[in-house]
């Protein structure tokens, strides 16, 4: 396992490692105020708005349901509100921030990794593009913003390093893919690839994920990934502690995806120890 760790920090060190990162990596910082599952997002939301009991705990369909019944800008409001603190990034999400890295896709709707790339990062190095929802944004699928949060008029086919963040975020604007409809626009066209950016799809050719914090125990997250994944390497790692699924394990030999299981907070520890020596190399 200790070559292992090694192999995946030169790698990253040299670029050729796209950190993919889930919900869970927020167990890794000091003050969580926000959700950190789907599970306790549905539940934030439908304990401000009622919605009928067998989807209380059901991301999409009580986002739908507000969405319906309510107004698209309830959904949003709600989601401002659930995500309004950003958690002070980890040691890890620092790390990540200063690899050699140039994209980082994030799955989550938290602020943390745009906060650790602002801290190590000059404010013109890196950019930000986030998952729109046809709803808001019809026939646009991605926003793009520089560092300090202005919006882009459009993305450069080589725009630097890169947060991607299919599902939406909280900062700058507020953009989310969190109800059914939202999800159903973008999974009728992933599969040619539409609402990923072009530089997305460049950047990935010929490297490594490296997945953190993800489960795939839910057909969204397994399609996501799935598709950012298309046409990469044949050779990606998963820190995954807990005994996957069967489904999850079928996935994780489709994709050629390696196990580490390790507790995330214990790869974390190792994995920055032995970037130290790569990055100085």
């Amino acid at each position: 396992m200790t070559d292992l760790i090694h192999e995946i920090a030169t790698s990253l060190s040299t670029g050729a490692v796209i950190p993919y990162l889930g919900p869970d990596m927020l167990s890794l910082c000091a003050d969580i105020k926000v959700p950190g599952t789907p599970l306790a997002l549905a539940e934030s939301m439908t304990a401000k708005v009622s919605v009928p009991h067998k989807i209380r705990k059901r991301l999409t369909q009580a986002a739908q349901f507000i969405e319906n019944f309510k107004h698209r800008k309830s959904v949003v409001h709600l989601m401002n509100e659930a995500f309004a603190t950003s958690p002070a990034p980890s040691p890890f999400h620092l790390a990540l921030a200063g690899s050699g890295a140039g994209l980082w896709v994030d799955t989550w709707y938290d602020d943390t990794m745009a906060s650790a790339l602002a801290q190590v990062e000059p404010k013109t190095g890196w950019v930000q593009v986030q998952g729109l929802s046809q709803s808001e944004h019809f026939g646009q699928w991605t926003g793009a913003y520089a560092a300090d949060g202005t919006a882009l008029a459009e993305l450069s086919a080589a725009p630097g390093r890169m947060l991607y963040k299919p599902i939406g975020s909280h900062s700058p604007a507020g953009n989310y893919l969190v109800s059914d409809s939202d999800y159903v626009e973008v999974l009728t066209e992933i599969d040619i690839q539409t609402p990923i950016p072009a530089a997305v799809q460049a950047w990935r050719t010929g490297r490594n994920f490296l997945f953190l914090g993800c489960r795939f125990d839910d057909q969204l997250t397994r399609c996501f990934a799935r598709q950012i994944m298309k046409r990469s390497s044949d050779r990606h790692w998963a820190v995954l502690p807990h005994e996957p699924t069967r489904m999850e394990a079928r996935f994780l030999a489709e994709q050629n995806i390696t196990r580490i299981a390790m507790p995330l907070a214990d790869f974390s520890a190792a994995l920055m120890a032995a970037m130290q020596p790569a990055l100085a190399a």
